[in-house]
């Protein structure tokens, strides 16, 4: 049966590579996927597919019913792309001039459009596959928006499953890990107020700016202070804003920045000791604070059941030394975490490579992720697709169980 898959879905690879990169060629931005979701629903429809529009504003969702009922799974892929230039020149390049897939949602929306396309002409199972076409990973919180307008209300599912496009991670490998493989995203402003003066004459001021100085440096004692050295925390000062001329001391500085972590414990931490120092050291400096702290994204955790059940499929698919399981977890974010605080399920990656298989024109950077050379690596259409298509059927097959 997985040889016949594969065949399948390679002779498939022409179309859904074609497919693929019109979605790069016309990246959209959070929430405005209108052309991204129009080819999703066309296709799920063209292939017989109940479908579903405009859950979570432009998110898509497929129902795919077996022969009977039974279980009940879904299998999610991001369609946004991000706010950034495009350094490629080759024919799929982006044509929307700031805009650009250089995180892989196109290929990721690709390889379960295929999967989908081989559900439906072969739905030989029992139980019923969603396929979750969701928007505004990138910052918009697209699956929370999903949940709030009713994903598994109207869509009932026993476990949900994700998978993210790795740079490298060799071609042919996959990657995951029981509890954290994703950090929580947190942001920070801290809007720090003194009193402008000549840059000459300090002592008539009040420096916001040595205050900004000071709490960007102390910022980094809780790390290794305050918090476990074995619990891993990540606090990144990203902007600074003051001033606006070189002999005028500022009345105002700004901070912003955020924080990562795998657990809630030592963000509750990070959260209090930035409040606290913030205050202190800017009451110390002279300055009046005001500190703001959003938390974004919670942590990616996988379930334990549901993590074995992928580790298994994946060495069907690819044998044991392509699985790399523990895979070390990132400190970047994902908000595929809503929907594994609703429902059992594991999120994973697949091996994009190095960058060896981009074509010319493209940029002179490295294939990474959130880089403007950054390109989905093809190859990895069938194999993603394969996956999907054997953990739903297994899942809805045996549950968790072998």
């Amino acid at each position: 049966m997985k040889q016949a898959l594969l065949d399948t879905l390679d002779g498939w690879l022409p179309d859904m590579t074609d497919i693929r990169r019109s979605i790069h060629a016309w990246p959209e931005l959070a929430f405005q996927e209108v052309r991204t979701a129009d080819t999703v629903a066309r296709l799920l429809e063209s292939w017989g597919i109940e479908t579903h529009r405009d859950l979570g504003e432009t998110g898509v969702v497929g129902r795919i019913a077996g022969r009977k009922p039974g279980r009940s799974v879904g299998l999610r892929a991001d369609m946004d792309a991000l706010p950034m230039p495009e350094a490629n020149t080759f024919a799929h390049a982006s044509r929307n001039p700031g805009v650009m897939h250089a995180c892989g949602h196109d290929g990721h929306t690709t390889m379960l459009l295929a999967a989908a396309r081989h559900l439906a002409e072969y739905p030989d199972f029992d139980g019923t596959v969603h396929v979750i076409f969701q928007p505004a990973e990138e910052g918009g919180g697209g699956a929370r928006r999903m949940i709030e307008d009713g994903l598994f209300d109207q869509f009932p599912m026993d476990a949900v499953f994700g998978m993210h496009n790795w740079p490298g991670l060799p071609v042919g490998t996959f990657g995951l890990t029981p509890g954290p493989i994703m950090a929580s995203s947190n942001r920070f402003e801290i809007i720090l107020t003194g009193r402008g003066a000549h840059g000459a004459m300090p002592h008539l001021g009040v420096d916001p700016i040595i205050a900004a100085a000071q709490l960007t440096l102390a910022f980094q004692t809780i790390l290794t202070r305050d918090q476990d050295p074995l619990d891993p925390g990540v606090i990144s000062v990203t902007q600074i804003h003051a001033g606006s001329a070189d002999n005028v001391i500022p009345d105002q500085a700004v901070l912003r920045g955020t924080v990562r972590t795998l657990g809630t414990e030592v963000l509750d931490l990070i959260e209090t000791r930035m409040r606290d120092i913030t205050l202190h050291l800017s009451q110390a400096l002279r300055c009046t604070a005001e500190f703001r702290f959003s938390r974004e994204y919670p942590a990616t955790i996988n379930h334990p059941a549901e993590t074995a059940l992928c580790a298994r499929v994946m060495t069907d698919l690819v044998g044991a030394d392509q699985v790399r399981n523990p895979v070390r977890p990132s400190m970047g974010a994902e908000d595929f975490a809503f929907m594994l605080q609703a429902r059992p399920g594991c999120y994973v990656w697949i091996g994009n490579g190095t960058g060896d298989h981009r074509t010319p024109g493209h940029g002179l950077g490295p294939c990474t992720l959130h880089n403007g050379s950054y390109d989905f690596n093809d190859a990895l259409i069938p194999l993603g697709a394969a996956y999907w298509v054997m953990l739903a059927r297994r899942y809805l097959e045996t549950g968790t169980g072998a």
